[in-house]
């Protein structure tokens, strides 16, 4: 997604429909009337209890060099309608040619813990600037964050133990890799083994030998002690390219000549077969040889459900490399995040709330210009209140599930509470320090802490309080009321 990476504009990485809306407000002399859009996701990935924000970073980076370029704009000339006739005029690449950003947004920071109907964006300005970003913003956060939050959910299944990332190879192309690595060290892996994002964004990189390099040789010993010699500061041996128990064996026996030079065996990989029990049996042969320290590193298409079911059948690995079900969101392909209208008004004046109607509850929208407040007691997070900035409430508060009126929650007055929602942009300009990677995936270890283990767990999570503050409910009951011209 960055820039850097493909040297060149990415003001075109949009949809059609958003560029003919945009040349629809331009057309109509609309486009800078004032509009608040927000970018939120409907349910959590992966059946979960909780997801975790990520990508604000790279749409940071977008937005600050969003601009249309002269090839950009002489290949819009080319689109035609079906009358063989241009889709837009000459003038509208002008204007186009000259627009720069002036949006305010406002978002979560990387690594906040997020729920659905939460918005994990904010952006408002002209309605024809807030138009066009909305794909890109989607196409970067919906990714980054479903990769995140598939990390937290693995990295929770090991009980603390270290995973690394290893899905470059089966990842979706190059920028999929890219931004999974990022997103999965945000969501709490601790190194990729992708050597370009480990160069782009500072994560740390981890890898050793494939099978190819041991049946490179005559036997597996030779090639053991050959990689001992060139790496003998990287020693994990993949021990199941024959016979997996007596591949252990043999990686014992050149752990003890790399020791004898001053140096010590890593450990050894596991990529097949049963891996509790070999595991369990790799364990005594390590610790029988003099290595009770060595580590055992398992692969071999994992999942949270896999790791946690080894771990509780007491596996001894305590590495764990996770590549395409990590790297592929393997069991949901997307996070499915939508950006919606939820304001408008003319330069100056009041604002007029917007609501999208469904026959879905899941897909009415929320109107207003949106805050989340997340408030806490000693004992952890209680509750998240979405509420209206420009009827912001104050002491006690009742909120609302927006799914089910009849679930409510009382908020005392002097709770303490953090906003969610923090200042990125205004009117074009970043205000907004991006923090180190490392920073946000602290943020997510330290917030996955703050709540119960039953939103963490895999099977039925518990729901966490998430509704809209009273006064945002009765607005959005009164405006669908209104549009479906029933009485209230």
């Amino acid at each position: 997604m960055r820039a850097e990476c493909y040297r060149q504009s990415l003001a075109l990485l949009t949809d059609l429909y958003q560029l003919t809306m945009a040349y629809g407000y331009w057309k109509l002399g609309v486009a800078s009337k004032e509009a608040v859009f927000h970018l939120t996701f409907r349910s959590n990935p992966f059946e979960g209890g909780y997801s975790v924000a990520c990508g604000l970073a790279d749409a940071v980076d977008y937005l600050s060099h969003q601009r249309f370029q002269e090839d950009d704009l002489a290949y819009l000339a080319t689109l035609q309608g079906n009358d063989g006739q241009s889709l837009f005029e000459p003038a509208f690449y002008d204007y186009l040619r000259a627009l720069r950003l002036e949006c305010d947004v406002d978002a979560v920071p990387e690594g906040t813990i997020v729920f659905p109907n939460e918005p994990l964006l904010r952006i408002k300005g002209p309605i024809l600037q807030c138009q066009i970003l909305e794909t890109p913003l989607l196409n970067v956060l919906n990714f980054q964050t479903l990769i995140a939050t598939k990390a937290a959910r693995i990295c929770t299944a090991t009980r603390g133990e270290p995973v690394l990332e290893f899905g470059l190879r089966r990842a979706q192309g190059v920028d999929g890799a890219l931004a999974a690595s990022r997103a999965a060290y945000v969501g709490g892996c601790t190194a990729t083994s992708d050597v370009l994002a480990g160069k782009l964004f500072g994560i740390p990189v981890r890898g050793t030998h494939a099978h190819s390099w041991v049946m490179s040789f005559d036997d597996e010993l030779e090639a053991f002690d050959a990689y001992a010699l060139v790496q003998p500061n990287n020693c994990v041996f993949l021990v199941d390219t024959y016979d997996t128990l007596e591949g252990v064996r043999k990686a014992v026996e050149a752990g003890k000549r790399l020791r004898a030079r001053g140096h010590e065996m890593i450990g050894i990989r596991l990529d097949s077969g049963d891996l509790n029990y070999l595991s369990v049996e790799a364990r005594k042969i390590l610790d029988a040889g003099g290595f009770p320290k060595a580590a055992i590193l398992a692969t071999n298409d994992l999942d949270e459900h896999i790791i946690a079911s080894l771990k509780e059948q007491g596996a001894k690995v305590c590495v764990w490399g996770v590549g395409t079900k990590l790297a592929t969101a393997y069991d949901q392909p997307a996070l499915g995040g939508v950006y919606k209208l939820s304001a408008v008004r003319e330069r100056g004046g009041p604002w007029q709330y917007k609501v999208k109607l469904s026959e879905q509850v899941l897909k009415t929208s929320t109107p207003g210009i949106l805050q989340v407040r997340r408030y806490e007691e000693a004992r952890g997070y209680v509750a998240d209140m979405i509420y209206n900035v420009e009827d912001a409430p104050g002491g006690a508060t009742v909120i609302v599930d927006p799914m089910d009126q009849t679930r409510r929650k009382a908020i005392r007055a002097g709770t303490p509470f953090e906003e969610l929602l923090v200042p990125v942009f205004r009117g074009g300009t970043c205000v907004y320090q991006a923090v180190p990677l490392a920073e946000a995936r602290q943020r997510a270890q330290q917030q996955l802490g703050r709540f119960s283990q039953g939103v963490k767990r895999f099977i039925n999570p518990h729901k966490y309080p998430v509704g809209l503050e009273k006064k945002l409910f009765d607005l959005k009951t009164r405006l669908i009321l209104e549009a479906r011209g029933a009485p209230e």
